[in-house]
């Protein structure tokens, strides 16, 4: 299961407003640290967190109705970046985050947290990039979806095509590649989010034309 934190970057006077994606039962310590890290900087203000009990309550009402809620929190949204713990490529909602993010024009990103420890002072190990499961083919000035299932690509019907100006991304007709080709993943230790998280999202929201 996955949840979110809406967040605003500011930059040279611009604000970022950013739907965070992560395994909630799995990395929901080591997303608050990030949250945490974010919010109590100058210029920097949390629009809410939702817990499990909301995505829980939405899943009970049916794919379509949770469908619809994620949809509408990325509304007024410019970037989305995953939070990627030892599960996350694999949870069917994460997938659905971002593919509706590429589909809406979104920036994306991705933040390596394994090595944030929890509240047992423990790290894990590094999970996959969710961005190589998911790819995208062009054809016709359309985008159409895949995701790695079994052991092959198959389409991903779940979030609707999108013509390549709706997706704010620079597409050309018959490409086929995976997320991972155009979609960056840092480290949250290594690579110092605590100080580099605005410049992450600032970059993918220029990215996306933003």
């Amino acid at each position: 299961m996955s949840t979110w934190n809406y967040q605003y970057a500011s930059k040279a006077k611009q604000v970022r407003r950013t739907f965070f994606s992560f395994h909630y039962q799995y990395d929901v310590t080591r997303a608050h640290v990030v949250r945490n890290s974010w919010v109590t900087k100058e210029d920097r203000e949390d629009a809410g967190f939702f817990d499990a009990s909301v995505f829980e309550s939405k899943k009970r009402a049916g794919e379509e109705t949770l469908k619809r809620f994620i949809t509408e929190a990325l509304d007024g949204t410019t970037v989305t970046g995953v939070l990627i713990g030892n599960q996350t490529a694999m949870r069917p909602w994460v997938r659905y985050e971002l593919v509706r993010s590429f589909q809406r024009g979104k920036g994306l990103f991705g933040v390596r947290i394994h090595n944030i420890k929890n509240l047992d002072g423990q790290t894990a190990n590094a999970g996959a990039n969710p961005f190589e499961y998911l790819g995208y083919v062009v054809s016709g000035g359309q985008v159409t979806w895949r995701e790695w299932e079994g052991n092959q690509w198959v389409d991903y019907t779940k979030v609707p095509s999108a013509t390549i100006a709706e997706t704010g991304q620079s597409l050309s007709n018959g490409e086929s590649k995976q997320f991972s080709t155009r979609f960056p993943i840092y480290d949250w230790v290594t690579d110092n989010g605590y100080q580099n998280l605005g410049a992450w999202i600032e970059s993918a929201a220029k990215q996306a034309g933003k």
